[in-house]
């Protein structure tokens, strides 16, 4: 029997596709391309954007071509928040919530039986338990995504994910501690702990647990190079927070902090829970304290009621604080949220304006902060070759910069010591 797998989304969701991969490993299943012939697929879904949602109709429509006979599995947060709609596609034949995944084999057989459709999708706003989907052998052996957290209790006022997720929740430390070493076993360099909310780890656990106790546990484990975490909010980064963090010789230093506006208005009305003074004390802090640090981001544009003297301050923000990179999306409005239903909706047009002039930004500062590397000696982590022919090679330094270099030797999965001679749009080129 062959299995498929789509995933959109975030880091948190791949985590969460692998450990699904290894269910139906174990059970006998062979794990093929998404594109091939398959018996059962699997799409993992997204619902932060509009686009999230179309992607993931696209991608079921796609497998049930493939093999009409297929099962299609849809689950994730687009499954979570809306049932109804995905049960009208015609082809799927089962849906789970962000809370099932683990039970997809079981959901299948179920399905191949009764040939029925099965939609499983418990409420989730109240459940605050740690759904532990532990991978007992990764598919990928460069670098290692630890989900560690899940949910979310912030309420930002474009976002569904609390809705999806549910409430805060923390995998148990020694749960935590235990695959890290397992993965050190296996062979890997670098993990990345990722959540949906990961600043909160341990707020609901018992024993005085937070992210950076777990982080100082994590750095002990022999075997491992690097320790990166995945998107976090500014306010976790205290001066003192930094200090600590500071002194982990295989924590990476390369942060992505969330900042979406750069506008305290537009932040209000967002329902974020800091100001751009915040923010700015972060980043001042971190390049302080941390050498080489890159900051990376996410910004929203054409959030309802931005004016052009709002999208100006973000911009002269942005411009001021020269982040590393920064991932622009226009915003989109999604039903059910507050922000959905606020008037001064911002016309398409001036939102494709306002994001075009992000992006040249973006540009512009991402290899200004490249070309500061330019004749600099950095470790790079290969992860893959990109061309055959030119024996091309593409791996991250440990402050995140992309880096392409040439050798007969096969560098993949290896940490290597190189020196960086130019900057090219987004890469750095080196020898």
């Amino acid at each position: 029997m062959k299995v498929a797998f789509a995933t959109l989304g975030c880091r948190v969701n791949m985590y969460e596709t692998e450990a699904m991969m290894e269910k139906f490993i174990k059970e006998g299943y062979k794990v093929v391309d998404f594109e091939e012939f398959a018996d059962v697929y699997v799409i993992n879904t997204c619902t932060v954007t509009n686009t999230g949602d179309k992607k993931s109709r696209q991608i079921i429509r796609r497998a049930k071509k493939k093999n009409e006979d297929s099962i299609v599995a849809v689950v994730g947060c687009y499954a979570q928040i809306a049932p109804e709609e995905i049960s009208s596609i015609e082809g799927v034949d089962i849906i789970l919530g962000t809370r099932n995944k683990g039970d997809i084999v079981y959901w299948v057989n179920r399905v191949k039986e009764e040939k029925s459709q099965m939609v499983v999708v418990e409420e989730v706003l109240k459940n605050n338990v740690f759904e532990d989907l532990n991978i007992e052998e990764y598919q990928d052996k460069t670098r290692a995504f630890l989900k560690i957290q899940d949910g979310c209790n912030r309420f930002c006022s474009y976002c569904l994910i609390p809705f999806a997720r549910g409430a805060v929740c923390s995998k148990k430390p020694e749960r935590v501690l235990e695959e890290v070493k397992k993965l050190s076993e296996h062979g890997f360099k670098e993990i990345v702990l990722s959540g949906i909310h990961i600043a909160s780890y341990g707020n609901d656990l018992e024993g005085n647990w937070n992210l950076v106790r777990i982080l100082e546990e994590i750095n002990k484990v022999e075997g491992i190079e690097r320790i990166r975490i995945g998107s976090i909010d500014p306010t976790f980064f205290t001066e003192e927070v930094i200090k600590k963090v500071a002194s982990l010789e295989k924590m990476c230093p390369h942060f992505h902090l969330s900042l979406q506006s750069g506008c305290d208005e537009t932040l209000k009305r967002m329902n974020r829970k800091y100001t751009t003074e915040d923010y700015r004390n972060s980043v001042c802090n971190l390049r302080k304290y941390i050498k080489d640090v890159s900051i990376t981001t996410d910004i929203i544009v054409g959030f309802p009621g931005e004016t052009e003297e709002e999208f100006n301050a973000t911009y002269n923000f942005l411009k001021e604080i020269e982040l590393s990179k920064m991932h622009v999306f226009k915003y989109s409005p999604r039903k059910g949220t507050k922000a959905a239903e606020m008037p001064n909706q911002v016309d398409g047009n001036v939102k494709e304006e306002r994001s075009t002039k992000v992006i040249l930004l973006d540009k512009e500062l991402e290899n200004k902060f490249i070309s500061k590397f330019v004749g600099r000696e950095m470790q790079v982590l290969f992860e893959q070759c990109v061309d055959e022919n030119k024996n091309l090679y593409e791996g991250y330094t440990e402050n995140y910069i992309k880096v392409l270099m040439e050798s007969k030797e096969d560098l993949r999965d290896k940490i290597v010591k190189v020196n960086i001679t130019s900057a090219e749009g987004e890469h750095a080129l080196a020898d």
